[in-house]
C-alpha cells in the first residue's frame, strides 16, 4: 500500500523541484559500521549473518521515512512497507537477484529469505524485481572499499535507495564492515541518511 505525497504542502517542495531536475540526482556515502555484537548474535543463533544484517538494515529503511518515499511519473508516494532486493552469489561465480519481503520478526524473514536464496542459486536468469517500494542492496564481502559506484541506466527513472556492504575485518576484537548508501537527492537529504546510518549501528548493536 502506498499513499501519495502533497508535494505542494511539503516541507521541501523546493529541493524536491531542484533536485529532480539532475540527470544524475543520487550522491552517496560510505561509512564502517561495528558489527561485532550482530556478528557474535548471528553465529550464536547459527543464522546467516548476511541475511541479519540485511534484515536489519531493511528493519532501518522501514523506520526512516525518507527511505519509504518514490517517485512515480510526476508523483511521490510514501509506501506504507519497504521489501528488499539483493544479489545472490551462486556457485559458479555468478550471481542473480533475490527478492525479500519484510517481516515483522528476523525468525519470519529468515525463513523466507532461505528460501528465496535458495531459489535464486538454483537458476541461472538475471531478474530483478520491478517493484518500486524495495531497497536495492548488493554484498561486496571480498572487498573492503571505501568508495563505490553503481551501474545506472539513465533512460529508466528510479529512486530506490542503493546500499552496499563490504568485508568484515576485525581490529582488536572490534569487527567492522564498510557499508555504502546512494539515495535520490530530491527525496533523501544528508540529515536522513545521517539518521538512518545511527538507526542501523542501534540495530546491529542491539538487534530487534
Amino acid at each position: 500500500m502506498k499513499q501519495k505525497l502533497d508535494i505542494n504542502t511539503w516541507d521541501r517542495k523546493e529541493h524536491f523541484n531542484f533536485f529532480n531536475q539532475f540527470e544524475e540526482p543520487f550522491y552517496g556515502v560510505c561509512v564502517n559500521v561495528d558489527c561485532t555484537a550482530a556478528y557474535k548474535f548471528a553465529k550464536a543463533n547459527k543464522v546467516s549473518f548476511f541475511v541479519y544484517y540485511l534484515y536489519l538494515a531493511l528493519v532501518a529503511s522501514n523506520r526512516i521515512v525518507p527511505f519509504k518515499l518514490r517517485i512515480e511519473g510526476e508523483d511521490v508516494f510514501i509506501y506504507d512497507e519497504i521489501d528488499a532486493g539483493s544479489t545472490v552469489g551462486r556457485s559458479n561465480g555468478t550471481f542473480g537477484y533475490g527478492y525479500y519481503k519484510y517481516y515483522p520478526t528476523f525468525e519470519e524473514f529468515n525463513t523466507e529469505a532461505g528460501k528465496e536464496i535458495e531459489r535464486v542459486q538454483n537458476r541461472t536468469d538475471l531478474v530483478r524485481s520491478p517493484a518500486a517500494n524495495v531497497i536495492r542492496c548488493s554484498a561486496l564481502p571480498w572487498i573492503d572499499f571505501t568508495s563505490v559506484s553503481h551501474a545506472r541506466m539513465f533512460s529508466v527513472k528510479d529512486s530506490c535507495p542503493r546500499i552496499s556492504f563490504g568485508k568484515m575485518t576485525d581490529s582488536n576484537g572490534i569487527k567492522s564492515m564498510p557499508v555504502s548508501i546512494h539515495v535520490h537527492h530530491a527525496l533523501v537529504d544528508g540529515l536522513h541518511v545521517g539518521q538512518y546510518i545511527d538507526c542501523f549501528q542501534e540495530l546491529m548493536n542491539k538487534g530487534v
